[in-house]
This record gives C-alpha cells, structure tokens and sequence, in this order.
C-alpha cells in the first residue's frame, strides 16, 4: 500500500526517523536508453522500439513462417514477382501466384516511455547521513532527466520493517521530488521487502505497459537483516533477486557502503540480480549515466 508521506511534512514517519535533505544537484549526460537498438535522438521524446502488436508505424517487413498475421501486402507482392514466370500452373487460375514461402510481415515500431524504477536503502546500515545526502542529489539530478525524456519514473523506499512504494511510476518530476524530500533515514534493513515489492511492480507496469523496457536501479550496502518469511534475510533477499533477473529485468546496483567496510553484499546482491555493481563514487554523471545507457543495451546474462 503505497504510503501518504505527504500528509505531514513535518512527520519522521516514525519516531527516531531523521530526515537529510539532498544533496548537490548535477548536470548528467542524457539518459539515452537504445532498444532494440533503435536509438531516440532528442531530449523530449520517448524510445522507438519494436513492438508484436498491431499497431504502430511499419518501417519494413520479414518473412512470415508459421506467423499469418499483419501480413505486409507489398512486401509480400515483391517478394512472389520473380517466381511468376515458373508459376504457370497456378496463374491459369489466380492472376498473381502467392505460396506460403512469400509472405512477409510487417516490422513496426511506436514511441514508448521507459520506466526508471529506484529501489532505496534508507536505513541507518548504510551508515553516515552525508551518503544519503549524495544519493539524494544523485537521484534528483536522474529524476529531471527523465522528466526531459518523458521517462516515467517510480521510488521505492526500504528501512524499519517494510517496504513503501513511496511514488507509484508517474512522469511528474514534482511529485518524485517532494516524496525524495521526504524520505527520512533510521531503521533496520528489509531488502527482500524491497526487491519484493519492486518485482510486484514492475509485473503490474509490464500487464499495462507491455511495450515498457523498465530499469532497476537499486541503492543499498546489501547488507539485509528483516525477513519476510522464515528464510534468513539474506538467503530470502537473493531468492527475490533471482526472481527478478528470471523475468530478464534489467538492473544496476549502487553499493552505498563505504569502502573500508565493505563486505561485498552488493556485489552479491548484483550477482543475482545478473547486474552491473557500481560503488557510491561512481553516482557522478559522467560514470553513473554511461553505464546505465550501456545496461539498458546489453543482453541479459544467462
């Protein structure tokens, strides 16, 4: 249930909660986002890409096989031409002669937004204040890329004991503002409720967008220590991380630990997650937007 962080401004969310405003806000490269590799090439406008269903602008067509349906006529009439002269039996019937083997179907391709989905540690296992400081920044800055883009883009927040879908895909940069400002730090660490929650919505966007391509971008040390179930919090983090990598769901992973403390759970987290770890130095635009223009065009690991 996502929750109303709205309501009160001034509310911690829970008593001990601490809120940290954002940090420095940077100039990024532009998210480019090539799917299929069909790359968009202006700011303000969404992602060509190729689509199954019956709709959308025809570019060119390929030969059909077993698939009958939104059958591209002229490519079709090309491709039967050169075998008229050999079709004499069947043209004392028909005036033009079509086999099977010449129907060609139609390749389309329709704008589509891309779904940016944040997943964010805010527990106090991520240790100091200043790095959720930067991260804040961090996210800000991606938040008005998207915005440029017309990306839709989502947050969910991790910390105490659940997990708060705090601001549901939308392309209202305002609003996924407000609800960074508000997000407060404190608590203990339910990274296999985010990861939950993440693939339940990401399932829900994909049934009403199936043209979507999402991204995860999830900001964590890894370190889980609240169960959902009766599994170890880590052991039942990596079964819902492998869930996800099953559905082929890109991802990237930000190791919010600082290096001298760092025990590798991220970089476990983004192994069965089939994603990309990268450490907290690395959430500058010149780094962090390269690799994510490069995840959202890589094939998934199998």
């Amino acid at each position: 249930m996502k929750q109303d962080v709205f309501a009160n401004t001034s509310a911690n969310w829970w008593e001990g909660g601490q809120k940290i405003k954002p940090g420095e806000k940077f100039q990024p490269r532009k998210l480019n986002t090539p799917l299929d590799k069909l790359a968009r090439k202006h700011a303000g406008r969404r992602s060509l890409t190729k689509t199954e269903r019956k709709h959308g602008r025809y570019i060119k067509a390929r030969p059909a096989g077993k698939r009958k349906d939104d059958i591209a006529f002229d490519a079709t009439f090309r491709a039967a031409a050169p075998y008229q002269k050999k079709r004499t039996e069947k043209r004392k019937r028909l005036a033009f002669a079509i086999e099977s083997s010449d129907l060609q179907r139609k390749i389309r391709v329709k704008r589509v937004a891309n779904l940016v989905l944040f997943l964010v540690d805010a527990s106090w296992s991520m240790a100091v204040a200043e790095r959720m400081n930067a991260t804040k920044g961090a996210i800000l800055s991606l938040l008005t890329d998207a915005y440029q883009r017309r990306d839709r883009v989502g947050l969910i927040v991790f910390q105490k004991d659940r997990a708060t879908l705090v601001l549901p895909p939308t392309n209202s940069v305002q609003l996924a503002q407000r609800a960074l400002m508000d997000i407060p730090v404190g608590g203990k660490t339910p990274l296999s409720a985010g990861l939950l929650l993440a693939a339940d919505v990401l399932h829900q966007e994909k049934i009403h967008h199936p043209d979507i391509e999402p991204l995860l971008i999830v900001l964590t040390d890894g370190a889980g220590n609240v169960s959902i179930g009766a599994l170890p919090p880590q052991e039942e983090s990596y079964r819902f991380a492998d869930m996800i990598a099953h559905e082929k769901i890109k991802s990237v992973v930000i190791n919010m630990e600082h290096a001298a403390f760092d025990q590798g759970l991220a970089q476990q987290l983004a192994n069965h997650l089939k994603a990309p770890c990268y450490a907290l130095s690395e959430l500058k635009a010149e780094n962090l937007y390269h690799a994510v223009k490069d995840e959202m065009i890589r094939p998934m690991k199998k």
